[in-house]
């Protein structure tokens, strides 16, 4: 009659043994990864050039709800030098630049999460909204952005050109954007 057969209970687990499942470890709150403001941000940045560290790499974005668009940019820039920056903009500015219903997530969180990506070394939030005053006082050798940008669009590069540096469009995932993702939750549906 297709009905599964009823065996009794489950034996349980022995977890015990060698094929014991380990505990999870202890984290100290204070060793995740954290934004950094910029101040310590150009400290730590100056100590790895004075170590030769190789080209030091800028992207930023407002980063709210990650998805795979990120990823791909992040991972393509992380190619592009030694040293991965990401600025992420703070939530007063993500309000301005998208709207009173985002961001979705804290300023905090998305850092958090972008700080704890292989590819990124360091984060910082910046409440303006742009992140020239970043870039300004980092001097990055590379600024990377989204296709969704022509380079002479892109903040910084004039700047970056002055002292030498380069901007590097990547590609866009086609159908990847926050904004995408927001409407496909608004509408009830994955799509």
């Amino acid at each position: 009659d297709g009905a599964a057969a009823d065996d009794g209970p489950l034996p349980s687990a022995d977890r015990s043994g060698p094929m014991a499942r380990p505990s999870a470890p202890t984290v100290d709150p204070d060793d995740e990864p954290e934004a950094v403001d910029l101040d310590e941000l150009v400290r730590r940045v100056e100590h790895r050039r004075r170590l030769g560290s190789g080209p030091v790499v800028f992207t930023n974005g407002c980063f709210d709800l990650l998805h795979a668009g990120h990823a791909h940019l992040l991972r393509a820039a992380s190619h592009l030098g030694a040293l991965l920056v990401v600025g992420v903009n703070s939530d007063d500015s993500v309000r301005r630049l998208k709207g009173p219903d985002r961001p979705v997530v804290t300023a905090a969180d998305r850092a958090a999460l972008i700080a704890e990506l292989q590819v990124v070394d360091l984060v910082t939030v910046f409440e303006e909204d742009t992140p020239l005053q970043v870039i300004e006082a980092l001097r990055p050798d590379v600024i990377v952005k989204g296709g969704d940008y022509r380079e002479e669009d892109v903040v910084g590069w004039s700047e970056s050109r002055a002292w030498g540096g380069r901007v590097v469009i990547v590609p866009l995932l086609e159908g990847r954007s926050t904004t995408g993702v927001v409407e496909r939750i608004g509408s009830g549906g994955a799509g």
